[in-house]
C-alpha cells in the first residue's frame, strides 16, 4: 500500500474517496523505508525522522522487534502550510510483544527513559527522540487491546479542529531499519527540501 497524498486541508485521507468501504483506508501499511522518503521533505523533518529511528533502535535493543508502530500528529500533515510551522516531533503508539522471558515491569526497570511514568520523564524522551511515544503491550486482554485500539484510532483519526485524517502503521521489526537508516543518510545528504 502506498501512502496516499495530502488532501486540500492538508491530511492524509481516512479512506478511499473513490471506494470508501475498501481496506484502502487509514491506517496505511507501509515499509519504513517508504515512510522515510515520503515525509523526509525538510532538515526539521529529517531531525524528526533521525528521533524516530534512535526511538526504534532503543526499543529493539530492549528486545521489542515484534509488533508494529502507528504513526501520527502534525508530521503526517502538510503542517508547513497549514499552520506556516514545521513538525516538532512525531506522534507514535507502539504495539508491541513483550519479549521472551521479560514482563513490563522488567522492561520499565531495565530501560526507564523509554517507559516514562512521570510527565517529566515523558518530557525528556520526546526531547530526545523528537517522538511523543505511547506503548501498549499486545499480551493485555483481548477486551483491554480493543479498547485501546478504538482510543488510538477515534484520537488519531481526525485534527482538533474536527477534519478527518488518515494516518500510518509500520512494522515493529529491525529488519528494514539498517537500509531506512541509509534511506535517510541520502537524503540528509541530498538535502531535503519541501
Amino acid at each position: 500500500m502506498t501512502i496516499p497524498a495530502w488532501t486540500s486541508e492538508g491530511v492524509l485521507p481516512p479512506i478511499n474517496a473513490a471506494n470508501p468501504v475498501s481496506s484502502d483506508r487509514s491506517p496505511y501499511v507501509v515499509p519504513l523505508s517508504d515512510f522515510l522518503m515520503r515525509f523526509g521533505q525538510s532538515p526539521e523533518r529529517l531531525a524528526v525522522l533521525d528521533g524516530l529511528l534512535r526511538y526504534r533502535a532503543a526499543l529493539h535493543k530492549q528486545g521489542l522487534v515484534a509488533g508494529f508502530q502507528w504513526v501520527d500528529g502534525s508530521f503526517l500533515e502538510h503542517i508547513e502550510i497549514i499552520e506556516s510551522r514545521p513538525p516538532n516531533d512525531v506522534d507514535v503508539v507502539t504495539f508491541y510483544r513483550l519479549p521472551a522471558g521479560k514482563s513490563q515491569g522488567d522492561l520499565a526497570r531495565q530501560a526507564p527513559e523509554l517507559f516514562p511514568q512521570n510527565a517529566a520523564a515523558k518530557k525528556a524522551l520526546k526531547a530526545s527522540f523528537h517522538v511523543d511515544a505511547y506503548l501498549v503491550g499486545l499480551e493485555i486482554p483481548p477486551e483491554r487491546l480493543t479498547q485501546q485500539s478504538a482510543y488510538w484510532y477515534s484520537i488519531w483519526s481526525h485534527r482538533r479542529n474536527q477534519v478527518w485524517k488518515g494516518f500510518v502503521q509500520i512494522d515493529l521489526a529491525p529488519t528494514n531499519d539498517a537500509d531506512a537508516a541509509k534511506t535517510l543518510a541520502g537524503l540528509v545528504h541530498a538535502g531535503a527540501h519541501p
